[in-house]
Protein backbone atom coordinates (compact mmCIF):
# COMPACT_ATOMS: atom_id res chain seq x y z
CA UNK A 1 0.00 0.00 0.00
CA UNK A 2 1.01 3.60 -0.46
CA UNK A 3 1.65 6.19 2.20
CA UNK A 4 -1.20 6.57 4.64
CA UNK A 5 -2.51 10.06 5.29
CA UNK A 6 -3.35 10.67 8.95
CA UNK A 7 -6.19 13.19 8.64
CA UNK A 8 -9.64 11.73 9.25
CA UNK A 9 -13.19 12.93 8.87
CA UNK A 10 -16.73 11.75 9.59
CA UNK A 11 -18.37 8.99 7.62
CA UNK A 12 -21.01 9.95 5.12
CA UNK A 13 -24.54 8.96 6.14
CA UNK A 14 -24.50 5.99 3.77
CA UNK A 15 -21.17 4.77 5.12
CA UNK A 16 -22.51 5.20 8.64
CA UNK A 17 -25.52 3.04 7.79
CA UNK A 18 -23.20 0.27 6.63
CA UNK A 19 -21.12 0.62 9.78
CA UNK A 20 -24.19 0.23 12.01
CA UNK A 21 -25.03 -2.98 10.15
CA UNK A 22 -21.57 -4.51 10.52
CA UNK A 23 -20.06 -3.13 13.73
CA UNK A 24 -21.16 -6.05 15.92
CA UNK A 25 -20.69 -8.89 13.45
CA UNK A 26 -18.77 -11.85 14.87
CA UNK A 27 -15.57 -12.86 13.10
CA UNK A 28 -17.19 -15.71 11.17
CA UNK A 29 -19.69 -13.30 9.55
CA UNK A 30 -17.42 -10.41 8.61
CA UNK A 31 -17.49 -11.40 4.93
CA UNK A 32 -21.25 -10.78 4.67
CA UNK A 33 -21.05 -7.10 3.56
CA UNK A 34 -19.01 -8.20 0.51
CA UNK A 35 -20.35 -8.43 -3.02
CA UNK A 36 -18.73 -10.10 -6.02
CA UNK A 37 -18.90 -9.79 -9.80
CA UNK A 38 -17.15 -11.35 -12.80
CA UNK A 39 -16.63 -8.82 -15.58
CA UNK A 40 -16.00 -10.36 -19.02
CA UNK A 41 -12.99 -8.91 -20.81
CA UNK A 42 -13.09 -7.91 -24.49
CA UNK A 43 -11.22 -10.28 -26.76
CA UNK A 44 -7.55 -9.38 -26.97
CA UNK A 45 -7.28 -7.82 -23.50
CA UNK A 46 -3.94 -8.63 -21.91
CA UNK A 47 -2.90 -8.38 -18.26
CA UNK A 48 -1.09 -5.05 -18.69
CA UNK A 49 -4.12 -3.42 -20.28
CA UNK A 50 -6.43 -4.70 -17.53
CA UNK A 51 -4.00 -3.49 -14.85
CA UNK A 52 -3.79 -0.02 -16.41
CA UNK A 53 -7.58 0.27 -16.57
CA UNK A 54 -7.96 -0.82 -12.96
CA UNK A 55 -5.27 1.66 -11.89
CA UNK A 56 -7.22 4.46 -13.62
CA UNK A 57 -10.34 3.59 -11.61
CA UNK A 58 -8.41 3.50 -8.36
CA UNK A 59 -6.86 6.91 -9.01
CA UNK A 60 -10.22 8.33 -10.05
CA UNK A 61 -12.38 7.22 -7.08
CA UNK A 62 -11.22 8.10 -3.53
CA UNK A 63 -13.40 5.37 -2.01
CA UNK A 64 -11.12 2.75 -3.57
CA UNK A 65 -8.16 4.26 -1.66
CA UNK A 66 -9.91 4.84 1.67
CA UNK A 67 -9.31 3.12 4.98
CA UNK A 68 -11.04 3.73 8.30
CA UNK A 69 -10.44 4.44 11.97
CA UNK A 70 -12.85 2.07 13.71
CA UNK A 71 -11.35 1.62 17.18
CA UNK A 72 -14.16 3.72 18.67
CA UNK A 73 -17.27 1.99 17.42
CA UNK A 74 -19.41 5.00 18.35
CA UNK A 75 -17.24 7.46 16.40
CA UNK A 76 -16.00 5.81 13.19
CA UNK A 77 -13.91 7.99 10.86
CA UNK A 78 -12.71 7.76 7.29
CA UNK A 79 -9.05 8.49 6.63
CA UNK A 80 -7.89 10.78 3.87
CA UNK A 81 -7.51 8.54 0.78
CA UNK A 82 -4.07 7.04 0.30
CA UNK A 83 -2.00 8.63 -2.45
CA UNK A 84 -0.94 5.32 -3.96
CA UNK A 85 -2.23 1.78 -3.86
CA UNK A 86 -0.95 -1.69 -4.52
CA UNK A 87 -1.57 -2.01 -8.27
CA UNK A 88 -0.69 -5.67 -8.59
CA UNK A 89 -3.36 -7.77 -10.27
CA UNK A 90 -2.87 -11.45 -9.42
CA UNK A 91 -4.00 -14.04 -11.95
CA UNK A 92 -5.99 -17.16 -11.18
CA UNK A 93 -6.30 -19.99 -13.73
CA UNK A 94 -9.66 -21.16 -15.00
CA UNK A 95 -10.40 -24.50 -13.35
CA UNK A 96 -13.76 -25.06 -15.01
CA UNK A 97 -15.74 -23.30 -12.29
CA UNK A 98 -18.16 -20.61 -13.52
CA UNK A 99 -16.59 -17.13 -13.28
CA UNK A 100 -19.42 -15.84 -11.06
CA UNK A 101 -18.76 -18.69 -8.65
CA UNK A 102 -15.02 -17.98 -8.64
CA UNK A 103 -15.77 -14.36 -7.76
CA UNK A 104 -18.14 -15.46 -5.01
CA UNK A 105 -15.36 -17.58 -3.51
CA UNK A 106 -13.22 -14.43 -3.21
CA UNK A 107 -16.09 -12.68 -1.42
CA UNK A 108 -15.84 -15.12 1.50
CA UNK A 109 -12.60 -13.45 2.57
CA UNK A 110 -13.40 -10.49 4.89
CA UNK A 111 -11.70 -7.10 4.66
CA UNK A 112 -9.79 -5.43 7.48
CA UNK A 113 -11.08 -1.92 6.81
CA UNK A 114 -8.50 -0.31 9.07
CA UNK A 115 -5.58 -1.80 7.14
CA UNK A 116 -6.98 -2.71 3.72
CA UNK A 117 -8.88 -0.93 1.01
CA UNK A 118 -12.34 -2.40 0.72
CA UNK A 119 -11.97 -4.19 -2.61
CA UNK A 120 -9.90 -6.84 -4.35
CA UNK A 121 -9.53 -8.02 -7.94
CA UNK A 122 -8.15 -11.06 -9.72
CA UNK A 123 -7.56 -11.76 -13.38
CA UNK A 124 -9.18 -15.02 -14.47
CA UNK A 125 -7.16 -16.64 -17.26
CA UNK A 126 -7.76 -19.56 -19.59
CA UNK A 127 -4.62 -21.07 -21.11
CA UNK A 128 -2.79 -17.90 -20.06
CA UNK A 129 -5.29 -15.55 -21.75
CA UNK A 130 -7.33 -13.20 -19.51
CA UNK A 131 -11.09 -13.79 -19.80
CA UNK A 132 -12.65 -12.02 -16.78
CA UNK A 133 -11.85 -9.54 -14.06
CA UNK A 134 -13.09 -10.95 -10.74
CA UNK A 135 -14.07 -7.95 -8.61
CA UNK A 136 -15.06 -8.06 -4.93
CA UNK A 137 -15.94 -5.02 -2.84
CA UNK A 138 -17.12 -4.26 0.67
CA UNK A 139 -20.45 -2.47 0.78
CA UNK A 140 -18.94 0.52 2.59
CA UNK A 141 -16.73 1.04 -0.46
CA UNK A 142 -19.43 0.89 -3.13
CA UNK A 143 -23.13 0.10 -3.33
CA UNK A 144 -24.73 -1.76 -6.24
CA UNK A 145 -25.14 1.42 -8.31
CA UNK A 146 -21.49 2.36 -7.77
CA UNK A 147 -20.33 -1.15 -8.63
CA UNK A 148 -22.13 -1.02 -11.95
CA UNK A 149 -20.59 2.42 -12.57
CA UNK A 150 -17.14 0.94 -11.89
CA UNK A 151 -17.87 -1.86 -14.36
CA UNK A 152 -18.83 0.62 -17.08
CA UNK A 153 -15.81 2.81 -16.42
CA UNK A 154 -13.48 -0.19 -16.36
CA UNK A 155 -14.65 -1.17 -19.85
CA UNK A 156 -14.15 2.40 -21.02
CA UNK A 157 -10.71 2.55 -19.44
CA UNK A 158 -9.66 -0.58 -21.32
CA UNK A 159 -9.74 1.52 -24.48
CA UNK A 160 -8.02 4.50 -22.86
CA UNK A 161 -8.42 6.17 -19.43
CA UNK A 162 -8.60 9.66 -20.97
CA UNK A 163 -12.23 9.12 -21.98
CA UNK A 164 -13.63 8.79 -18.46
CA UNK A 165 -14.59 12.45 -18.13
CA UNK A 166 -14.37 14.79 -15.13
CA UNK A 167 -13.26 13.34 -11.80
CA UNK A 168 -16.32 12.77 -9.58
CA UNK A 169 -16.44 13.72 -5.88
CA UNK A 170 -15.67 11.20 -3.16
CA UNK A 171 -17.37 10.15 0.05
CA UNK A 172 -15.53 12.80 2.10
CA UNK A 173 -17.02 15.49 -0.17
CA UNK A 174 -20.45 13.95 0.36
CA UNK A 175 -19.97 13.89 4.13
CA UNK A 176 -18.94 17.57 4.12
CA UNK A 177 -22.17 18.43 2.30
CA UNK A 178 -24.31 16.30 4.60
CA UNK A 179 -22.86 17.95 7.71
CA UNK A 180 -23.02 21.47 6.30
CA UNK A 181 -25.92 23.83 7.18
CA UNK A 182 -28.26 22.62 4.40
CA UNK A 183 -27.38 19.00 5.09
CA UNK A 184 -28.12 19.34 8.80
CA UNK A 185 -31.51 20.85 7.97
CA UNK A 186 -32.24 17.82 5.77
CA UNK A 187 -31.17 15.53 8.60
CA UNK A 188 -33.53 17.27 11.01
CA UNK A 189 -36.43 16.94 8.55
CA UNK A 190 -35.65 13.27 8.06
CA UNK A 191 -35.63 12.65 11.81
CA UNK A 192 -39.00 14.40 12.11
CA UNK A 193 -40.32 12.10 9.38
CA UNK A 194 -39.15 9.03 11.30
CA UNK A 195 -40.70 10.34 14.53
CA UNK A 196 -44.05 11.02 12.86
CA UNK A 197 -44.29 7.59 11.27
CA UNK A 198 -43.11 5.72 14.36
CA UNK A 199 -45.73 7.49 16.46
CA UNK A 200 -48.56 6.58 14.04
CA UNK A 201 -47.65 3.05 12.99
CA UNK A 202 -49.67 0.31 14.73
CA UNK A 203 -47.94 -2.90 15.81
CA UNK A 204 -47.97 -5.38 12.94
CA UNK A 205 -45.58 -8.27 12.52
CA UNK A 206 -45.30 -11.53 10.66
CA UNK A 207 -45.70 -14.66 12.77
CA UNK A 208 -42.55 -16.40 13.94
CA UNK A 209 -43.15 -19.79 12.38
CA UNK A 210 -39.56 -20.71 11.59
CA UNK A 211 -36.64 -21.87 13.67
CA UNK A 212 -35.57 -19.21 16.15
CA UNK A 213 -32.73 -17.25 14.63
CA UNK A 214 -32.99 -19.12 11.35
CA UNK A 215 -33.08 -17.49 7.94
CA UNK A 216 -34.72 -18.81 4.78
CA UNK A 217 -34.33 -17.45 1.28
CA UNK A 218 -36.31 -18.21 -1.84
CA UNK A 219 -36.58 -16.64 -5.29
CA UNK A 220 -39.69 -16.73 -7.42
CA UNK A 221 -38.93 -16.52 -11.15
CA UNK A 222 -41.77 -15.47 -13.42
CA UNK A 223 -41.94 -14.30 -17.01
CA UNK A 224 -45.68 -13.56 -16.87
CA UNK A 225 -45.41 -11.30 -13.81
CA UNK A 226 -43.41 -8.69 -15.71
CA UNK A 227 -46.02 -7.81 -18.37
CA UNK A 228 -48.72 -7.96 -15.69
CA UNK A 229 -46.82 -5.46 -13.55
CA UNK A 230 -46.24 -3.19 -16.54
CA UNK A 231 -49.94 -3.26 -17.44
CA UNK A 232 -50.91 -2.31 -13.89
CA UNK A 233 -48.27 0.43 -13.80
CA UNK A 234 -49.74 1.96 -16.95
CA UNK A 235 -53.22 1.77 -15.48
CA UNK A 236 -52.17 3.35 -12.17
CA UNK A 237 -49.72 5.78 -13.84
CA UNK A 238 -46.95 4.82 -11.44
CA UNK A 239 -43.68 2.93 -11.71
CA UNK A 240 -43.46 -0.84 -12.03
CA UNK A 241 -41.59 -0.80 -8.71
CA UNK A 242 -44.65 0.73 -7.01
CA UNK A 243 -46.88 -2.00 -8.44
CA UNK A 244 -44.65 -4.83 -7.23
CA UNK A 245 -44.31 -3.11 -3.85
CA UNK A 246 -48.11 -2.85 -3.60
CA UNK A 247 -48.54 -6.56 -4.30
CA UNK A 248 -45.84 -7.39 -1.73
CA UNK A 249 -47.28 -5.12 0.96
CA UNK A 250 -50.74 -6.57 0.45
CA UNK A 251 -49.45 -10.12 0.85
CA UNK A 252 -47.55 -9.20 4.04
CA UNK A 253 -50.57 -7.34 5.42
CA UNK A 254 -52.78 -10.37 4.87
CA UNK A 255 -50.41 -12.58 6.85
CA UNK A 256 -50.01 -9.95 9.57
CA UNK A 257 -53.76 -9.32 9.74
CA UNK A 258 -53.29 -5.54 9.63
CA UNK A 259 -54.55 -2.84 7.27
CA UNK A 260 -51.68 -0.47 8.08
CA UNK A 261 -48.03 -1.40 7.71
CA UNK A 262 -44.77 0.36 8.42
CA UNK A 263 -42.50 -0.55 5.49
CA UNK A 264 -38.80 0.03 4.87
CA UNK A 265 -37.79 1.06 1.35
CA UNK A 266 -34.28 1.11 -0.04
CA UNK A 267 -33.38 4.63 -1.12
CA UNK A 268 -30.46 4.98 -3.55
CA UNK A 269 -30.03 8.68 -2.56
CA UNK A 270 -28.60 9.50 -5.98
CA UNK A 271 -31.25 12.00 -6.98
CA UNK A 272 -28.94 15.05 -7.03
CA UNK A 273 -26.75 15.26 -10.13
CA UNK A 274 -23.56 15.99 -8.21
CA UNK A 275 -23.75 12.67 -6.33
CA UNK A 276 -24.94 10.49 -9.19
CA UNK A 277 -21.48 9.15 -9.96
CA UNK A 278 -19.83 9.14 -6.53
CA UNK A 279 -18.43 5.71 -5.70
CA UNK A 280 -19.39 4.91 -2.12
CA UNK A 281 -22.35 3.42 -0.32
CA UNK A 282 -25.34 5.76 -0.38
CA UNK A 283 -28.17 3.26 0.16
CA UNK A 284 -30.27 3.76 3.27
CA UNK A 285 -33.51 2.27 4.54
CA UNK A 286 -36.32 4.82 4.74
CA UNK A 287 -39.75 4.35 6.39
CA UNK A 288 -43.11 4.55 4.64
CA UNK A 289 -46.56 4.05 6.15
CA UNK A 290 -49.04 2.21 3.94
CA UNK A 291 -52.74 2.28 4.82
CA UNK A 292 -55.58 0.07 3.55
CA UNK A 293 -52.88 -2.45 2.72
CA UNK A 294 -55.26 -5.43 2.45
CA UNK A 295 -57.42 -3.88 -0.25
CA UNK A 296 -58.34 -5.90 -3.35
CA UNK A 297 -57.81 -2.78 -5.51
CA UNK A 298 -54.15 -3.18 -6.39
CA UNK A 299 -54.22 -0.16 -8.71
CA UNK A 300 -55.36 2.11 -5.86
CA UNK A 301 -52.81 0.56 -3.53
CA UNK A 302 -50.03 1.09 -6.08
CA UNK A 303 -50.97 4.77 -6.24
CA UNK A 304 -50.89 5.00 -2.43
CA UNK A 305 -47.48 3.34 -2.07
CA UNK A 306 -46.15 5.53 -4.90
CA UNK A 307 -46.87 8.71 -2.95
CA UNK A 308 -45.76 7.23 0.38
CA UNK A 309 -42.53 6.15 -1.30
CA UNK A 310 -41.85 9.59 -2.76
CA UNK A 311 -42.22 11.15 0.69
CA UNK A 312 -39.88 8.54 2.14
CA UNK A 313 -37.22 9.06 -0.54
CA UNK A 314 -37.24 12.81 0.13
CA UNK A 315 -35.86 11.93 3.56
CA UNK A 316 -33.48 9.22 2.37
CA UNK A 317 -30.30 10.77 3.79
CA UNK A 318 -30.57 10.44 7.55
CA UNK A 319 -28.33 9.84 10.54
CA UNK A 320 -28.91 6.25 11.65
CA UNK A 321 -27.33 7.02 15.03
CA UNK A 322 -29.96 9.71 15.62
CA UNK A 323 -32.73 7.36 14.45
CA UNK A 324 -31.49 4.67 16.86
CA UNK A 325 -31.61 7.18 19.71
CA UNK A 326 -35.11 8.22 18.66
CA UNK A 327 -36.28 4.61 18.67
CA UNK A 328 -34.69 4.03 22.08
CA UNK A 329 -36.87 6.84 23.41
CA UNK A 330 -39.98 5.22 21.88
CA UNK A 331 -39.82 1.63 23.19
CA UNK A 332 -43.41 0.91 22.15
CA UNK A 333 -42.92 2.06 18.55
CA UNK A 334 -43.69 -0.52 15.89
CA UNK A 335 -40.93 -2.32 14.04
CA UNK A 336 -41.17 -2.25 10.23
CA UNK A 337 -43.20 -5.23 9.05
CA UNK A 338 -41.18 -5.72 5.87
CA UNK A 339 -38.57 -4.19 3.58
CA UNK A 340 -38.39 -3.77 -0.20
CA UNK A 341 -35.87 -2.99 -2.91
CA UNK A 342 -36.40 -2.92 -6.68
CA UNK A 343 -33.68 -3.23 -9.30
CA UNK A 344 -34.24 -2.99 -13.06
CA UNK A 345 -31.46 -4.44 -15.23
CA UNK A 346 -31.58 -4.23 -19.06
CA UNK A 347 -31.15 -7.62 -20.70
CA UNK A 348 -29.83 -10.59 -18.80
CA UNK A 349 -28.20 -10.22 -15.42
CA UNK A 350 -25.60 -12.27 -13.54
CA UNK A 351 -27.70 -11.55 -10.46
CA UNK A 352 -30.45 -13.80 -11.81
CA UNK A 353 -28.89 -17.13 -12.68
CA UNK A 354 -32.13 -19.09 -13.19
CA UNK A 355 -33.95 -17.75 -16.26
CA UNK A 356 -37.75 -17.60 -15.89
CA UNK A 357 -39.96 -19.60 -18.22
CA UNK A 358 -41.23 -18.25 -21.52
CA UNK A 359 -44.57 -16.46 -20.83
CA UNK A 360 -46.04 -18.08 -23.95
CA UNK A 361 -45.35 -21.57 -22.66
CA UNK A 362 -48.09 -21.49 -20.03
CA UNK A 363 -45.67 -22.89 -17.48
CA UNK A 364 -46.14 -21.74 -13.87
CA UNK A 365 -43.52 -19.64 -12.09
CA UNK A 366 -40.64 -21.45 -10.44
CA UNK A 367 -39.62 -21.18 -6.79
CA UNK A 368 -36.04 -21.97 -5.83
CA UNK A 369 -34.59 -22.20 -2.32
CA UNK A 370 -31.13 -20.80 -1.63
CA UNK A 371 -28.60 -20.57 1.14
CA UNK A 372 -28.32 -16.83 1.92
CA UNK A 373 -24.83 -15.36 1.64
CA UNK A 374 -25.72 -12.70 4.19
CA UNK A 375 -28.32 -12.32 6.91
CA UNK A 376 -27.58 -8.64 7.51
CA UNK A 377 -30.67 -6.51 7.20
CA UNK A 378 -34.40 -6.46 7.93
CA UNK A 379 -36.36 -9.48 9.08
CA UNK A 380 -38.51 -9.76 5.95
CA UNK A 381 -36.79 -8.38 2.86
CA UNK A 382 -37.87 -8.67 -0.78
CA UNK A 383 -35.50 -7.72 -3.56
CA UNK A 384 -37.29 -7.63 -6.91
CA UNK A 385 -35.08 -7.85 -9.99
CA UNK A 386 -36.55 -6.97 -13.39
CA UNK A 387 -34.82 -8.09 -16.59
CA UNK A 388 -36.06 -8.40 -20.15
CA UNK A 389 -36.86 -12.02 -19.34
CA UNK A 390 -39.17 -11.38 -16.39
CA UNK A 391 -39.21 -10.79 -12.65
CA UNK A 392 -37.07 -12.55 -10.07
CA UNK A 393 -38.45 -11.82 -6.61
CA UNK A 394 -36.13 -12.90 -3.80
CA UNK A 395 -37.41 -13.07 -0.24
CA UNK A 396 -34.99 -13.32 2.67
CA UNK A 397 -36.83 -13.88 5.94
CA UNK A 398 -35.78 -14.51 9.53
CA UNK A 399 -37.81 -16.67 11.93
CA UNK A 400 -40.31 -17.36 9.14
CA UNK A 401 -40.81 -20.93 8.01
CA UNK A 402 -40.63 -22.10 4.43
CA UNK A 403 -44.39 -22.56 4.26
CA UNK A 404 -45.14 -18.92 5.04
CA UNK A 405 -42.25 -17.77 2.84
CA UNK A 406 -43.56 -19.71 -0.18
CA UNK A 407 -47.15 -18.62 0.49
CA UNK A 408 -46.12 -14.96 0.62
CA UNK A 409 -44.29 -15.13 -2.72
CA UNK A 410 -47.08 -17.03 -4.47
CA UNK A 411 -49.72 -14.64 -3.14
CA UNK A 412 -47.65 -11.69 -4.38
CA UNK A 413 -47.36 -13.29 -7.81
CA UNK A 414 -51.01 -14.31 -8.06
CA UNK A 415 -52.09 -10.84 -6.95
CA UNK A 416 -50.21 -9.25 -9.84
CA UNK A 417 -51.67 -11.57 -12.45
CA UNK A 418 -55.23 -11.42 -11.09
CA UNK A 419 -55.26 -7.62 -10.91
CA UNK A 420 -53.90 -7.42 -14.47
CA UNK A 421 -56.59 -9.81 -15.71
CA UNK A 422 -54.11 -12.50 -16.73
CA UNK A 423 -54.64 -16.24 -16.25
Amino acid sequence: MGERMTAAGPLSLGQLSVWHDIRDLPAHRRHEPNNAAAWPLPRGTDAARARTALRALTARHPSLRTRYELQDADAPRQLTPDVDTDDTLPSVPDDGTAPDRRAAELAHQPFDLGRQHGWRARLLTRDGTPTHLLFVKHHITADAWAQELLHQEFRQALTGPDGLGPTPPGPADLAADQYGPAGLRRQAAALDHWAQLLSHAPPAALPRTGAAGGTVQATLHSASARPAAHALAARARVSVASVVLAAYVRSVARICGSDTLLVQLMSANRFAGRWKTVVTSMNQWVPALVEQARTDDLVALADAVHWSGLTAFRHGMHDVTAVAALRAGMPDAAEPACAFNYVAVPGGSPLDTSPPPDPRSGRPPTLTWEEPFTTIGPRCYVRALETDAGLAIRLTAKDLGREHCAALLRDLHDGLLTAAGRP
